[in-house]
Protein backbone atom coordinates (compact mmCIF):
# COMPACT_ATOMS: atom_id res chain seq x y z
CA UNK A 1 0.00 0.00 0.00
CA UNK A 2 1.56 3.34 -1.13
CA UNK A 3 0.89 6.55 1.11
CA UNK A 4 1.15 9.87 0.41
CA UNK A 5 2.64 11.86 2.75
CA UNK A 6 2.94 15.83 3.59
CA UNK A 7 4.15 17.68 6.46
CA UNK A 8 3.11 21.41 6.70
CA UNK A 9 6.16 22.90 8.83
CA UNK A 10 4.68 25.75 9.76
CA UNK A 11 0.98 24.41 10.85
CA UNK A 12 0.50 25.09 14.86
CA UNK A 13 3.27 27.74 15.35
CA UNK A 14 1.32 30.27 16.60
CA UNK A 15 -0.55 28.28 19.33
CA UNK A 16 1.63 28.81 21.86
CA UNK A 17 2.48 32.30 21.67
CA UNK A 18 -1.09 33.34 21.40
CA UNK A 19 -1.80 34.04 17.52
CA UNK A 20 -4.73 31.44 17.27
CA UNK A 21 -3.35 30.23 13.58
CA UNK A 22 -0.38 30.87 11.64
CA UNK A 23 -1.80 31.66 8.56
CA UNK A 24 -0.15 34.80 6.86
CA UNK A 25 1.41 36.19 10.57
CA UNK A 26 4.41 33.26 10.45
CA UNK A 27 7.28 36.43 11.08
CA UNK A 28 5.43 37.31 13.61
CA UNK A 29 4.85 34.37 15.45
CA UNK A 30 8.99 33.43 14.84
CA UNK A 31 9.53 37.35 16.14
CA UNK A 32 7.51 35.93 19.35
CA UNK A 33 9.62 32.88 19.91
CA UNK A 34 7.62 30.47 18.00
CA UNK A 35 8.70 27.08 17.47
CA UNK A 36 8.08 24.48 15.01
CA UNK A 37 5.59 21.31 15.78
CA UNK A 38 4.43 19.87 13.18
CA UNK A 39 7.61 17.90 12.56
CA UNK A 40 7.69 16.32 16.08
CA UNK A 41 3.61 15.40 15.55
CA UNK A 42 4.88 13.58 12.21
CA UNK A 43 7.03 11.79 14.24
CA UNK A 44 4.57 10.35 16.57
CA UNK A 45 2.57 9.21 13.72
CA UNK A 46 4.74 7.57 11.92
CA UNK A 47 6.67 5.90 15.30
CA UNK A 48 3.27 4.39 15.99
CA UNK A 49 2.37 2.61 12.58
CA UNK A 50 2.91 -1.01 12.64
CA UNK A 51 2.99 -2.15 9.23
CA UNK A 52 4.64 -1.62 6.20
CA UNK A 53 4.07 0.73 3.63
CA UNK A 54 5.43 2.74 0.27
CA UNK A 55 6.03 6.19 1.81
CA UNK A 56 5.65 8.91 -1.13
CA UNK A 57 6.30 12.36 0.20
CA UNK A 58 8.42 15.81 -0.23
CA UNK A 59 11.80 16.99 -0.02
CA UNK A 60 12.32 18.93 3.67
CA UNK A 61 10.88 20.33 5.40
CA UNK A 62 7.21 18.88 4.66
CA UNK A 63 7.92 15.17 4.42
CA UNK A 64 11.36 13.39 4.02
CA UNK A 65 13.53 14.13 6.98
CA UNK A 66 11.03 12.86 9.17
CA UNK A 67 9.73 10.14 7.08
CA UNK A 68 13.57 8.60 6.27
CA UNK A 69 14.16 7.58 10.02
CA UNK A 70 10.77 5.28 10.26
CA UNK A 71 10.56 4.15 6.60
CA UNK A 72 13.49 2.81 4.39
CA UNK A 73 10.67 2.36 1.02
CA UNK A 74 10.62 6.29 0.20
CA UNK A 75 9.97 8.06 -3.29
CA UNK A 76 10.48 11.90 -3.06
CA UNK A 77 7.34 13.32 -5.42
CA UNK A 78 8.23 16.62 -5.00
CA UNK A 79 10.47 19.52 -4.34
CA UNK A 80 9.12 22.55 -2.28
CA UNK A 81 9.85 26.11 -2.28
CA UNK A 82 11.68 27.94 0.52
CA UNK A 83 10.08 29.12 2.57
CA UNK A 84 7.35 26.52 1.86
CA UNK A 85 3.58 28.22 0.77
CA UNK A 86 0.01 26.56 0.36
CA UNK A 87 0.85 26.26 -3.16
CA UNK A 88 3.49 23.79 -2.04
CA UNK A 89 0.70 21.53 -0.39
CA UNK A 90 -1.21 21.64 -3.32
CA UNK A 91 1.53 20.56 -5.74
CA UNK A 92 2.22 18.05 -3.74
CA UNK A 93 -1.07 16.78 -3.03
CA UNK A 94 -1.69 16.37 -6.49
CA UNK A 95 1.38 14.29 -7.28
CA UNK A 96 0.28 12.17 -4.63
CA UNK A 97 -3.03 11.12 -6.43
CA UNK A 98 -1.76 7.38 -7.30
CA UNK A 99 -1.26 6.46 -3.71
CA UNK A 100 -3.90 4.65 -1.60
CA UNK A 101 -4.07 7.33 0.84
CA UNK A 102 -2.79 11.21 1.21
CA UNK A 103 -1.78 11.74 4.66
CA UNK A 104 -0.80 15.38 5.85
CA UNK A 105 0.10 16.69 8.96
CA UNK A 106 -1.35 20.47 10.20
CA UNK A 107 -4.17 21.94 10.15
CA UNK A 108 -7.54 22.96 8.78
CA UNK A 109 -5.94 25.68 6.38
CA UNK A 110 -3.98 22.42 5.12
CA UNK A 111 -6.61 20.36 4.60
CA UNK A 112 -8.30 23.29 2.58
CA UNK A 113 -5.48 23.40 0.73
CA UNK A 114 -5.48 19.22 -0.04
CA UNK A 115 -8.99 19.99 -0.81
CA UNK A 116 -8.82 22.39 -3.47
CA UNK A 117 -5.57 20.22 -4.61
CA UNK A 118 -7.41 16.69 -4.99
CA UNK A 119 -11.48 17.22 -3.97
CA UNK A 120 -12.52 13.64 -3.94
CA UNK A 121 -10.50 11.65 -5.72
CA UNK A 122 -8.68 10.12 -3.25
CA UNK A 123 -8.68 9.10 0.64
CA UNK A 124 -7.28 11.70 3.45
CA UNK A 125 -6.43 11.87 7.00
CA UNK A 126 -5.20 14.74 8.79
CA UNK A 127 -2.80 14.51 11.80
CA UNK A 128 -3.73 17.23 13.72
CA UNK A 129 -0.95 19.84 14.44
CA UNK A 130 -2.22 23.51 13.91
CA UNK A 131 -4.07 25.20 16.29
CA UNK A 132 -7.74 25.08 15.62
CA UNK A 133 -8.76 21.33 13.59
CA UNK A 134 -12.81 21.89 13.27
CA UNK A 135 -12.72 19.72 10.15
CA UNK A 136 -14.01 15.92 10.22
CA UNK A 137 -11.14 15.33 8.61
CA UNK A 138 -8.66 14.85 11.36
CA UNK A 139 -7.70 11.95 13.62
CA UNK A 140 -7.76 12.59 17.28
CA UNK A 141 -4.61 12.43 17.83
CA UNK A 142 -1.05 11.59 15.61
CA UNK A 143 -1.17 7.96 17.66
CA UNK A 144 -4.71 7.58 16.14
CA UNK A 145 -3.49 8.59 12.72
CA UNK A 146 -1.38 5.90 13.13
CA UNK A 147 -4.10 3.20 14.00
CA UNK A 148 -6.16 4.21 11.42
CA UNK A 149 -3.78 4.24 8.31
CA UNK A 150 -2.93 0.22 9.88
CA UNK A 151 -6.49 -0.38 9.85
CA UNK A 152 -7.03 1.33 6.43
CA UNK A 153 -4.83 -1.20 5.17
CA UNK A 154 -7.71 -3.96 5.55
CA UNK A 155 -9.96 -2.03 4.00
CA UNK A 156 -11.66 0.52 6.35
CA UNK A 157 -14.71 2.37 4.49
CA UNK A 158 -14.85 5.25 3.44
CA UNK A 159 -17.33 8.17 3.86
CA UNK A 160 -17.62 12.37 2.96
CA UNK A 161 -16.51 14.76 5.91
CA UNK A 162 -16.86 18.38 5.98
CA UNK A 163 -13.65 20.73 5.80
CA UNK A 164 -14.27 23.45 8.09
CA UNK A 165 -11.97 26.29 8.06
CA UNK A 166 -11.94 29.15 10.49
CA UNK A 167 -11.57 33.15 9.47
CA UNK A 168 -8.14 33.34 11.36
CA UNK A 169 -8.16 37.48 11.40
CA UNK A 170 -11.45 37.54 12.66
CA UNK A 171 -10.73 34.31 15.00
CA UNK A 172 -8.06 36.53 16.45
CA UNK A 173 -10.21 39.27 17.43
CA UNK A 174 -12.71 37.19 19.50
CA UNK A 175 -14.74 36.01 16.50
CA UNK A 176 -15.03 32.75 15.84
CA UNK A 177 -16.21 33.06 11.65
CA UNK A 178 -16.28 29.23 10.32
CA UNK A 179 -17.07 27.97 7.04
CA UNK A 180 -17.73 24.79 5.17
CA UNK A 181 -15.05 24.99 2.31
CA UNK A 182 -15.83 21.55 0.81
CA UNK A 183 -15.99 17.51 1.23
CA UNK A 184 -13.39 15.26 1.32
CA UNK A 185 -13.14 10.65 1.70
CA UNK A 186 -11.78 9.85 4.68
CA UNK A 187 -12.12 6.57 6.49
CA UNK A 188 -14.43 5.54 8.57
CA UNK A 189 -13.06 5.22 12.22
CA UNK A 190 -14.35 6.01 15.52
CA UNK A 191 -11.22 7.97 16.18
CA UNK A 192 -11.79 10.39 13.36
CA UNK A 193 -13.37 13.52 15.33
CA UNK A 194 -16.45 14.91 14.32
CA UNK A 195 -16.83 18.39 13.06
CA UNK A 196 -16.85 21.13 15.96
CA UNK A 197 -20.22 22.73 15.86
CA UNK A 198 -20.59 26.52 17.66
CA UNK A 199 -23.65 26.50 19.85
CA UNK A 200 -25.21 29.83 21.32
CA UNK A 201 -24.87 30.43 24.96
CA UNK A 202 -27.38 28.71 27.40
CA UNK A 203 -28.41 29.55 30.79
CA UNK A 204 -26.73 26.88 31.96
CA UNK A 205 -23.17 28.40 31.21
CA UNK A 206 -24.35 31.66 33.44
CA UNK A 207 -25.27 29.34 36.14
CA UNK A 208 -22.00 27.12 36.18
CA UNK A 209 -20.54 30.89 35.70
CA UNK A 210 -22.12 32.17 38.84
CA UNK A 211 -20.97 28.94 41.01
CA UNK A 212 -17.45 29.42 39.79
CA UNK A 213 -17.35 33.23 41.00
CA UNK A 214 -18.64 32.36 43.99
CA UNK A 215 -15.83 29.45 44.78
CA UNK A 216 -12.92 31.57 43.21
CA UNK A 217 -10.30 31.89 46.23
CA UNK A 218 -8.10 35.58 46.13
CA UNK A 219 -5.04 34.24 46.44
CA UNK A 220 -4.93 31.59 43.61
CA UNK A 221 -4.33 32.29 40.07
CA UNK A 222 -6.50 31.08 37.58
CA UNK A 223 -5.74 30.11 34.08
CA UNK A 224 -9.04 30.51 32.37
CA UNK A 225 -9.19 29.01 29.32
CA UNK A 226 -11.01 29.52 25.89
CA UNK A 227 -14.84 29.26 24.78
CA UNK A 228 -18.28 30.25 25.44
CA UNK A 229 -18.44 28.57 28.85
CA UNK A 230 -15.43 30.29 29.99
CA UNK A 231 -16.31 33.23 28.82
CA UNK A 232 -19.24 33.60 30.49
CA UNK A 233 -17.13 33.32 33.54
CA UNK A 234 -15.48 35.98 32.06
CA UNK A 235 -18.32 38.31 32.29
CA UNK A 236 -19.30 37.59 35.07
CA UNK A 237 -15.87 39.15 36.66
CA UNK A 238 -16.31 41.84 34.78
CA UNK A 239 -13.31 41.78 32.99
CA UNK A 240 -12.29 42.59 29.79
CA UNK A 241 -11.39 38.71 28.67
CA UNK A 242 -11.27 37.54 25.25
CA UNK A 243 -13.48 35.21 23.82
CA UNK A 244 -11.19 32.39 21.86
CA UNK A 245 -8.20 33.58 23.99
CA UNK A 246 -6.83 32.84 27.28
CA UNK A 247 -6.76 35.10 29.83
CA UNK A 248 -4.74 35.17 33.95
CA UNK A 249 -7.22 36.65 36.82
CA UNK A 250 -6.06 36.76 40.26
CA UNK A 251 -8.39 38.35 43.05
CA UNK A 252 -10.85 38.44 40.69
CA UNK A 253 -8.99 40.86 38.85
CA UNK A 254 -7.72 40.33 34.59
CA UNK A 255 -3.71 40.24 35.50
CA UNK A 256 -3.13 38.80 31.73
CA UNK A 257 -5.28 39.31 28.42
CA UNK A 258 -4.87 37.37 25.32
CA UNK A 259 -1.80 35.30 27.25
CA UNK A 260 1.07 33.44 25.08
CA UNK A 261 2.63 30.24 27.12
CA UNK A 262 5.64 32.29 28.54
CA UNK A 263 3.07 35.20 29.94
CA UNK A 264 1.17 32.27 31.75
CA UNK A 265 4.58 31.08 32.94
CA UNK A 266 5.18 34.68 34.16
CA UNK A 267 2.07 34.58 35.64
CA UNK A 268 1.73 31.70 37.69
CA UNK A 269 1.87 32.25 41.79
CA UNK A 270 1.94 29.82 44.54
CA UNK A 271 -1.74 28.52 44.07
CA UNK A 272 -2.45 27.91 40.53
CA UNK A 273 -5.94 27.20 39.05
CA UNK A 274 -6.65 26.02 34.96
CA UNK A 275 -10.45 26.36 34.62
CA UNK A 276 -11.28 24.85 30.79
CA UNK A 277 -14.15 23.80 29.10
CA UNK A 278 -13.97 21.00 26.50
CA UNK A 279 -14.57 21.41 22.66
CA UNK A 280 -17.98 20.72 21.98
CA UNK A 281 -18.61 17.78 19.19
CA UNK A 282 -14.70 17.15 20.29
CA UNK A 283 -14.50 16.75 23.79
CA UNK A 284 -10.82 17.84 24.04
CA UNK A 285 -10.09 19.88 27.13
CA UNK A 286 -6.40 20.43 26.15
CA UNK A 287 -4.76 20.47 22.88
CA UNK A 288 -7.30 22.37 20.47
CA UNK A 289 -7.34 25.99 20.82
CA UNK A 290 -5.75 26.07 24.16
CA UNK A 291 -2.16 25.21 23.09
CA UNK A 292 -1.25 28.41 25.29
CA UNK A 293 -1.63 25.97 28.10
CA UNK A 294 1.42 23.87 27.52
CA UNK A 295 2.25 20.52 29.02
CA UNK A 296 4.59 22.38 30.78
CA UNK A 297 2.30 24.13 32.42
CA UNK A 298 0.12 21.53 33.25
CA UNK A 299 2.40 19.81 35.11
CA UNK A 300 3.37 22.60 37.23
CA UNK A 301 -0.07 23.87 38.03
CA UNK A 302 -1.06 19.87 38.46
CA UNK A 303 -3.98 17.49 37.66
CA UNK A 304 -5.63 17.87 41.02
CA UNK A 305 -5.68 22.19 40.08
CA UNK A 306 -7.68 21.42 36.98
CA UNK A 307 -11.34 22.70 36.62
CA UNK A 308 -13.39 21.42 33.64
CA UNK A 309 -16.42 23.11 33.25
CA UNK A 310 -19.40 22.53 30.40
CA UNK A 311 -22.95 22.46 30.21
CA UNK A 312 -24.89 19.44 30.99
CA UNK A 313 -26.55 19.60 27.12
CA UNK A 314 -22.56 19.94 25.69
CA UNK A 315 -21.62 16.70 28.04
CA UNK A 316 -24.82 15.11 26.85
CA UNK A 317 -23.29 14.82 23.07
CA UNK A 318 -19.52 13.34 24.58
CA UNK A 319 -19.20 9.98 25.43
CA UNK A 320 -15.74 11.19 26.70
CA UNK A 321 -13.26 13.78 27.23
CA UNK A 322 -9.88 13.78 25.50
CA UNK A 323 -6.81 15.63 25.42
CA UNK A 324 -3.70 15.66 22.90
CA UNK A 325 -1.14 17.53 24.98
CA UNK A 326 2.18 16.72 22.39
CA UNK A 327 3.22 14.96 25.72
CA UNK A 328 2.45 10.92 25.62
CA UNK A 329 3.73 11.00 29.41
CA UNK A 330 0.91 13.90 30.58
CA UNK A 331 -1.98 12.59 28.56
CA UNK A 332 -1.41 9.20 29.86
CA UNK A 333 -1.10 10.77 33.39
CA UNK A 334 -4.86 12.61 32.18
CA UNK A 335 -6.37 9.75 31.40
CA UNK A 336 -8.98 7.87 33.61
CA UNK A 337 -11.73 10.40 35.18
CA UNK A 338 -12.63 13.96 35.98
CA UNK A 339 -15.07 15.86 37.75
CA UNK A 340 -16.87 18.37 35.60
CA UNK A 341 -19.01 21.27 37.15
CA UNK A 342 -22.31 21.18 35.25
CA UNK A 343 -24.62 23.81 37.19
CA UNK A 344 -25.00 25.20 40.35
CA UNK A 345 -22.92 22.93 42.84
CA UNK A 346 -23.53 20.06 40.31
CA UNK A 347 -20.87 18.03 38.93
CA UNK A 348 -20.79 15.10 36.89
CA UNK A 349 -18.01 12.57 36.41
CA UNK A 350 -16.41 11.81 32.68
CA UNK A 351 -14.14 10.13 31.01
CA UNK A 352 -10.84 11.46 29.49
CA UNK A 353 -8.87 9.32 27.08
Amino acid sequence: MRIGFIVNPIAGMGGRVGLKGTDGVVKEAIERGAKPVAAERAKEFLCNIKKKFEIWTCSPPMGADVAKKYFHDLRIVYEPSSPTTAQDTMNAARNMEECDILVFVGGDGTADDVLNAVGKKMPVLGVPAGVKMYSAVFAYTPRHAAEIVDEFADELPLEEREVVDVDEEAFRKGNLVLSIKGYMIVPVHKSVQASKMYSEESESKRIIAEYVVESMDDDTVYIIGSGSTTYEVKKLLNIEGTFLGIDVVKGKKLICKDASEEEIKKALGVKNKILISPLGGHGFIFGRGNEQISAEIIKKVGKENIMVISSPEKLASLPSLKVDTGDAELDESLHGYIEVITGYKEKKIMRVE
